[in-house]
């Protein structure tokens, strides 16, 4: 995924399409002068439907569509004909799309799988004919209903990744180059923070032809649950994630410190997502000795791994763990 060709943002409105009428009509036919009421009922309006698409990973397709507006429900007829059903809109979005109240922030759904649909804006009901209406008492109704009115809105549909892995880590802590390393992906990799703005997926390769898919997510700085460097939409991507891989490198000041860092703001951005499964990784272990990982272990109290990307050392242990942390 390019870079400027990724867009997880994105503020639609969308017009749903007004009911058909119902009909008035009575049945006139040679011989049958006065026939009943025969009219039908008017068409509903037409929908605007979410549908999801695993083959799709951005929202760039619906950047540039900012209005969107689907057909009226036709009016009722004679004989019981009823109007034509408005048309659709079917906009496929990527799974982890999360559909929103523009207005009020309020969700109204998230698209989790491939081929699910959902209803954004529903369309106008359209109106009942006469023959809804005779009785013993009124064997002429000279009424119909109306169709309803169609929806009218502001959208916004924001993505979360979905992944299996979400690597979380400060900037420049070596999660690109991890990626790249264990999967086909090609992410920016450059020796400055913030290389990576956009989230980056890669494939793993698994024992048994199995495999499993990891996020690279934007570096997190301190202050990010509070919108700091664009916090709120690198967190977003954290929330679809089965594990989280928090990456430390081996030459930072105080790795123990930084993992508690990024837990405090995970935290304060979502308390839930410190209920996922958790695994510590300190990369670049290349740059130090066993003698000194050995002391690095002791200060750090909980179970974590080495592993260097340049040399490949611990990556198979990497990956088994994370597998493990997966199926379990």
């Amino acid at each position: 995924m390019a870079q400027t060709n990724f867009i997880d943002f994105i503020r639609i409105h969308c017009r749903s399409g007004n009911g058909g009428a119902g009909s008035a009509h009575f049945r006139r036919e040679k011989y049958i002068p006065k026939g009943g009421p025969d009219g039908g009922d008017g068409g509903r309006g037409g929908h605007i439907i979410l549908k999801g698409n695993s083959q799709l990973w951005t929202l760039l397709h619906l950047r540039y569509r900012k209005h969107v507006k689907a057909g009226h429900g036709g009016h009722g007829g004679g004989q019981l004909k009823s109007g034509a059903t408005g048309e659709d809109i079917i906009l496929e979005v990527p799974l982890g799309t999360v559909a929103k109240d523009a207005e009020t922030g309020e969700i109204d759904f998230e698209i989790t799988e491939h081929g699910e649909e959902r209803i954004i804006l529903a369309g106008g009901r359209g109106g009942l004919g006469n023959d809804h209406f005779k009785s013993a008492t009124n064997q002429a109704p000279q009424y119909a209903q109306p169709g309803e009115d169609g929806q009218e809105a502001w959208k916004i549909l924001e993505l979360k990744i979905l992944a299996d892995v979400g690597l979380v880590g400060f900037p420049n802590a070596g999660k690109s180059t991890l990626l790249s390393v264990i999967s086909a992906a090609k992410p920016k990799i450059a020796n400055y923070e913030f290389t990576t703005l956009t989230p980056n997926l890669g494939v793993v390769g698994y024992r048994g032809n199995t495999s499993f898919v990891v996020a690279d997510i934007p570096g997190i700085i301190e202050g990010a649950s509070e919108g700091k460097g664009l916090g709120h939409r690198f967190l977003r991507h954290i929330e679809r994630n089965s594990v989280l891989l928090f990456l430390v490198p081996a030459d930072a000041d105080n790795i123990n410190g930084q993992y508690e860092i990024l837990l405090e703001e995970l935290r304060k951005y979502n308390p839930e997502l410190l209920g996922k499964p958790r695994v510590l990784a300190i990369s670049k272990a290349d740059l130090i000795d066993e003698e000194l990982q050995e002391l690095i272990s002791q200060e750090v109290p909980i179970p974590h791994i080495f592993f260097s990307s340049v040399t490949g050392k611990g990556l198979p242990k990497l990956k088994d763990l994370l597998w493990k942390t997966i199926t379990e």
